[in-house]
């Protein structure tokens, strides 16, 4: 029986690379973020590559209205969704202060209420039909204290594993698998929207960095032998480690020298 999978922020990076991993596993795709040239690129590009079907749709999740739309739009076209990747997100690193209160309630919007309410709005089908995807990209930085200058991205991404976790929980033995994936820093174009690339590429060195691809094939691993939580990388997972059994003062000490290094504070 064919799959398909809606994958949001799909247009580039880890986005991206999780659409080819399932493509090549033989899933159909729902392609969604705001920009529809490259998603009609790559939908191209993994129609040809994999045979699969790969259906372009635009959404703007800063929108509140949009998941809903969004799933209408699905289900207009036909289709049935049995996995979801909440993908899309950015971070703003000028400083709490500094930075558009619009652009911070977007940011939540986007990266917390967006995929609660698809998860919401899918899930009920996915439970009855016995079978299910779910894979919220969070990040290493929702392991951690949260780093000055980009001050709500940490707790938004915390917030999304604890919400995996506690679905993983609910939906056990129904044929969901819900995996929180937590990255850290990925060779993907996110450092070069946010302006940090210059910082992030002199602070750490090559060896800190992972391919978007290998975040990938971790993440749909993971999620068929449904662990609730994956950290791709060894220093990352010592990283995680550190950020939850220091004491808060040596943790808070450790992520001000990491914002420090990115002279965000």
């Amino acid at each position: 029986m064919k799959r398909a999978i809606l994958i949001t922020g799909a247009s580039a990076g880890i986005g991206a690379a999780l659409a080819r991993v399932y493509a090549e596993k033989g899933w159909d795709l729902i392609l969604t973020a705001r920009r529809e040239a490259a998603l009609t690129v790559l939908a191209a590009e993994i129609t040809a590559r994999y045979g699969v079907a790969a259906t372009v749709i635009t959404a703007d999740l800063a929108d509140p209205q949009a998941p809903a739309r969004l799933v209408e739009a699905i289900a207009a076209r036909g289709l049935v969704v049995d996995g979801l990747i909440n993908n899309a997100g950015f971070s703003r690193t000028t400083g709490f202060l500094a930075t558009d209160p619009a652009q911070h309630a977007a940011m939540v919007q986007v990266m917390l209420s967006a995929p609660v309410a698809l998860s919401r709005l899918l899930l009920p089908g996915m439970v009855a039909r016995g079978f299910g995807r779910i894979i919220n990209v969070a990040s290493l930085a929702g392991q951690m204290p949260a780093t000055g200058g980009d001050t709500l991205y940490g707790p938004i991404k915390s917030f999304l594993i604890k919400a995996s976790q506690g679905l993983w929980l609910e939906t056990r033995g129904t044929g969901v698998h819900v995996t929180a994936l937590c990255p850290g820093y990925t060779l993907t174009e996110f450092h070069d929207v946010n302006g940090s690339r210059e910082q992030v590429s002199s602070a750490y060195p090559p060896w800190m960095w992972q391919t978007a691809e290998h975040v990938a094939r971790v993440a749909y691993d993971a999620c068929e032998a449904d662990r609730p939580r994956v950290t791709p990388g060894a220093m990352n997972n010592v990283l995680a480690t550190l950020g939850k059994l220091l004491p808060d003062s040596l943790a808070l000490n450790m992520v001000a020298g990491h914002a420090r290094r990115l002279k965000r504070i």
